[in-house]
């Protein structure tokens, strides 16, 4: 009796401990899936993330959805890299805003802090729209941080846009005052951006053929045409070029 009570304690223990092992193929599965996931994590992002920030020079009105600058440069971006690596373009942008609009939206979005490259181009509507020059002076320092924010708060990785000028054009048909005002929000981009270290690229002078050359004019009489869009380009690739190899 004594020998068979002791023979069904030793087997009902010994069946209890192997109900706790997992099984080989339990054990292999956990380790491969551990493996997959430790290369997936240490593979390289491919992705350049870029965004643009602005108003209807950064949207592109009366052009096509390719053709403003943005996408231009994208495209451009492709070509110089050639194919090794893929490029995600977000917008933010719409014809009318002022840098109060603009700073809004960008509060609005649920915008990732991992932008590659980041644009503004923003002031034209306050000029337009006859608001005080002490809001630019308050607001264009904020959409700057506000972009080195999203730009992995790396000021290296943005730029910012000179305003274009729409005297040049049907519409603005000369009007001498509305350069100067240009000149003034452009003046106190440019100083503010030296004066911080970051990149600034004038566009200006470009729209500023829009009468003798009406191909860079829209056809709305207003807005930059693709053509004019493209010289915008040739401007600020090469800088954006020089940030996203760094």
């Amino acid at each position: 009796m004594k020998k068979i009570v002791f023979i069904l304690i030793v087997s009902t223990s010994l069946s209890f401990n192997c109900s706790k092992e997992e099984a080989p193929s339990e054990v292999e599965n956990r380790i491969v899936e551990n493996q997959e996931q430790e290369e997936q994590n240490s593979e390289p992002n491919n992705t350049i993330k870029i965004l643009s920030l602005g108003d209807s020079y950064t949207i592109g009105a009366s052009v096509c959805g390719t053709c403003r600058f943005p996408e231009q440069l994208k495209d451009s971006l492709i070509l110089n890299f050639e194919n090794s690596k893929n490029f995600d373009l977000k917008v933010i942008a719409r014809t009318g805003w002022t840098t109060t609009n603009l700073i809004n939206a960008i509060k609005d979005e649920n915008l990732i802090d991992e932008y590659d490259l980041v644009t503004l181009l923003i002031g034209v509507n306050n000029q337009y729209q006859g608001k005080s020059f002490s809001i630019y002076e308050s607001e264009f320092p904020q959409l700057v941080n506000m972009a080195i924010a999203k730009a992995k708060r790396l000021k290296n990785n943005i730029i910012v846009v000179s305003i274009p000028d729409y005297a040049f054009t049907p519409f603005g048909r000369g009007d001498t005052n509305i350069s100067s005002e240009i000149d003034k929000y452009n003046s106190y981009a440019e100083n503010y951006c030296l004066g911080n270290n970051i990149t600034f690229v004038n566009i200006t002078d470009i729209t500023r053929m829009g009468l003798d050359n009406t191909n860079l004019v829209a056809s709305d009489g207003l807005h930059p045409s693709k053509l004019a869009y493209s010289k915008f380009v040739e401007r600020i690739l090469p800088f954006a070029i020089e940030k996203l190899k760094k």
